[in-house]
């Protein structure tokens, strides 16, 4: 019987690698894209950091979501389709309109392929930025029946993951294709190279000692290797078809919590972590001048936790401790030499 094929969007991503390796652990074939076919070498060598020994189910297509160019091509004969790219311009557009295009036309793209092709089921990477934000009074957990409030003080990231989901929702509904989301919180877990998620940048700048002061907000988190698993049971599982899944440990910490789990349990390794937070209402007077800021400062004083009952239920997915997963993304940095 021949192996089944599933595209896999955007190859480089940490997400992606970690979803890559998965399938091919689990005797799938596997055909990525990437922008530059430059990057091969790269994506087999965070692959074989993972542990991946046969590569020979694994290849590649040049494909750009911002051109209409071998979309076709990369999704011939595959069974599945799981969309984790997202276009990022080089320089984020202040306005944010190019972003939300860019993320917009990228997903629409993938979706009329993957319709012409007979792809069985796509399962697009949301982000959990399309449930949480712009929602200054919601105290309740949020849940997948929760929608970032577009007309809130939101940054352009989240509005992209937003209005890109709420687009593949409307075109598979009005083509009458099988798709699932999965919308991630702050991703930790092992770093594999040099590519790894804007939110362990955080856990290297926090072992670097170049974060002497800490926001005073609180964010979910989930190991990326959780992630991938949702990703494959969202892709497989009967009950996943038309649904959301909000992927989180269920544990919402604030940024002095992780850098105590760094000290708590790294010793010397941590010794440049700071534990200094920076009150609420100086981050949003300085998020004017301090670009690093902007995104954050729209969640200050805002209640960001997630349910993940809902993949534990329709699922039977069980994630790790947030505690596990921060730890193997510092862990992971010191051995590859990204802290020094």
């Amino acid at each position: 019987m021949k192996k089944e094929l599933v595209l896999v969007t955007g190859g480089t991503g940490f997400i992606a690698v970690h979803i890559i390796l998965q399938l091919l652990n689990q005797g799938y074939r596997v055909r990525t894209t990437l922008r530059t076919m430059s990057r091969q070498k790269e994506v087999k060598g965070m692959l074989t950091q993972g542990g991946v020994k046969n590569l020979g189910d694994l290849e590649f297509v040049q494909a750009d979501l911002t051109s209409d160019d071998h979309w076709l091509e990369a999704v011939s004969g595959a069974t599945y389709v799981i969309h984790v790219a997202s276009p990022t311009p080089a320089t984020r557009p202040d306005d944010g309109a190019a972003m939300v295009k860019m993320a917009v036309d990228g997903v629409i793209r993938v979706m009329t392929a993957a319709k012409k092709a007979g792809v069985k089921r796509v399962v697009l990477t949301s982000a959990s930025g399309a449930v949480i934000a712009g929602h200054k009074n919601h105290p309740q957990v949020f849940t997948e029946k929760d929608w970032t409030n577009l007309s809130g003080n939101i940054d352009a990231y989240q509005r992209s993951k937003t209005m890109a989901e709420l687009a593949a929702w409307d075109y598979a509904k009005k083509e009458g294709m099988e798709l699932a989301t999965v919308n991630p919180v702050a991703v930790m877990g092992p770093i594999l190279g040099k590519d790894f998620s804007h939110s362990n940048t955080s856990v290297k700048e926090m072992l670097s000692g170049k974060m002497p002061l800490l926001l005073k907000m609180s964010f979910d988190y989930v190991d990326v290797r959780d992630v991938a698993d949702l990703h494959l049971l969202a892709m497989t599982n009967p009950k996943a078809k038309g649904q959301r899944f909000i992927a989180t440990s269920g544990e919402n910490l604030s940024f002095k919590e992780v850098a105590l789990i760094l000290k708590q349990n790294l010793g010397q390794k941590a010794a440049k972590v700071s534990t200094r937070e920076v009150p609420g209402f100086i981050v949003k007077a300085l998020a004017v001048f301090v670009k690093a800021w902007r995104m954050p400062a729209t969640f200050i004083g805002q209640n960001t936790a997630c349910s993940n009952a809902q993949a534990k239920k329709l699922l039977g997915w069980q994630p790790r401790s947030a505690e596990a997963s921060i730890l193997a993304t510092a862990e992971s940095m010191i051995e590859l030499g990204i802290v020094e």
